[in-house]
């Protein structure tokens, strides 16, 4: 009799964990809505090893813009924030110049993951690029140290524009120690 209702007590609980694991209601996300979430997600860490201060160096060649939208010295918002904490920050332009700004896929020389369209690499952070701009898919090896891994990698043109590029000094608002000579924001990512 004990190892009939022993049987049983097991059977019932067996029976209990298969339908818990079979359910099959639609609460769980598609394909799509898992793929966009982990798209988020690796957008957000691709920035993790970001060194987001600079020394201020220019790389060799860079021309500054003769008249650029935002004089050096004003103060601006960032719109279009390419990391957490710098969208709606407000913003100091320390620098502006004329350039081939590029958005890049990378695997970091140090290893990990690879990055995937980080934003940005200028055309004069690139060894021996050639004429401006690369296109999409050209590869070409990078000088940049704005993340850890990122000098010396191959990297994947992802995107390009001529534009003006501004090295910016500002606060996150995620309340986090104020960032120097950041490298880079495009016109298009700043408001007045």
């Amino acid at each position: 009799m004990k190892k009939q209702l022993t049987v049983g007590i097991i059977a019932l609980l067996a029976m209990v964990f298969l339908a818990a694991c079979t359910n099959n209601n639609d609460s769980s996300p598609t394909n799509d809505e898992t793929n966009e979430q982990e798209e988020m997600n690796h957008e957000e860490m691709d920035h993790e090893g970001m060194d987001h201060s600079s020394d201020g160096e220019i790389p060799e060649g860079l021309e500054k813009a003769d008249e650029p939208t935002y004089a050096v010295g004003s103060t601006v918002t960032i719109k279009n924030g390419h990391m957490e904490g710098m969208e709606g920050a407000e913003a100091k332009i320390v620098g502006a110049y004329n350039t081939t700004a590029y958005a890049v896929n990378y695997t970091p020389t140090s290893g990990g993951d690879p990055v995937k369209n980080h934003k940005w690499i200028i055309h004069e952070e690139l060894e021996e690029p050639g004429e401006a701009p690369l296109q999409e898919g050209e590869t070409a090896v990078t000088t940049a140290d704005h993340m850890e891994g990122m000098k010396g990698a191959e990297v994947e043109i992802a995107s390009s524009e001529d534009t003006t590029v501004y090295m910016i000094d500002y606060t996150p608002t995620t309340g986090v120690e104020k960032v120097k000579n950041h490298k880079w924001v495009t016109e298009a990512e700043l408001e007045r």
